[in-house]
């Protein structure tokens, strides 16, 4: 019971730094997306594609999850778009707070669109509020087509599913079908992009999608 205690405290108090976060995002004129996937399926792959097509109709950050290391944010910054790193140092997702504590190193510039890449894990951060106005699930062809029935919680609270690495279907035990109808078993409502970082195919729509948000 304690347990339970402890862990609902955690959340109440990371629901209020959220809350704040939020207001401070609208309060920009900032749309913010957290993006969420198992280790390798291709977040800052597809990060890198969406800033390439859009960044000159908007302005675009980015805040970088990691467990360790900067690579991702050395990535992002090579594009030329504002990046704050955080390490973790171990954790396994991103909490409110940190968020908070990385979003004032970008305060004093003019964002559209705010792109948070959390650390990789299907599971913990699908219960951490981080202030955003939605967020997106990534998954790739080579994880399989039972991701959405394994890590349901996920699915439930994301608003959009990016299916990656299609262009490697054809070498794989994978159907997209099978990935978009146990999603859509999980989440209705949920919105799916097919798509492939190395071909290019399904960016434009995905890209398409962002811009219809303003």
């Amino acid at each position: 019971m304690s347990l339970i205690t402890v862990e609902r405290k955690i959340l109440e108090k990371n629901d209020e730094i959220a809350n704040i976060n939020r207001e401070k995002f609208r309060f920009n004129g900032m749309f913010t997306m957290n993006l969420v996937s198992s280790p390798g399926s291709g977040k800052t792959s597809l990060i890198e594609q969406t800033i390439n097509v859009l960044k000159h109709k908007m302005k675009i950050a980015v805040i970088e999850g990691d467990v360790q290391t900067n690579l991702d944010a050395q990535r992002i910054d090579a594009l030329g778009v504002p990046v704050v790193q955080i390490v973790t140092n171990g954790s396994c997702h991103l909490d409110a707070m940190l968020v908070r504590d990385a979003y004032q190193k970008l305060v004093n510039i003019d964002i559209n669109l705010l792109f948070i890449e959390n650390v990789g894990n299907l599971v913990c951060p699908a219960a951490y509020d981080l202030g955003e106005d939605m967020k997106v699930v990534i998954i790739s062809t080579t994880e399989g087509d039972d991701k959405p029935l394994k890590y349901p919680a996920i699915f439930h609270n994301s608003r959009v599913l990016l299916i990656n690495k299609i262009d490697l279907l054809p070498y794989l035990k994978c159907n997209i079908d099978t990935i978009i109808n146990n999603a859509h078993s999980i989440n209705p409502s949920l919105k799916i992009f097919e798509v492939s970082c190395s071909t290019r195919e399904g960016i434009d729509e995905w890209c398409n999608y962002l811009l219809s948000r303003f």
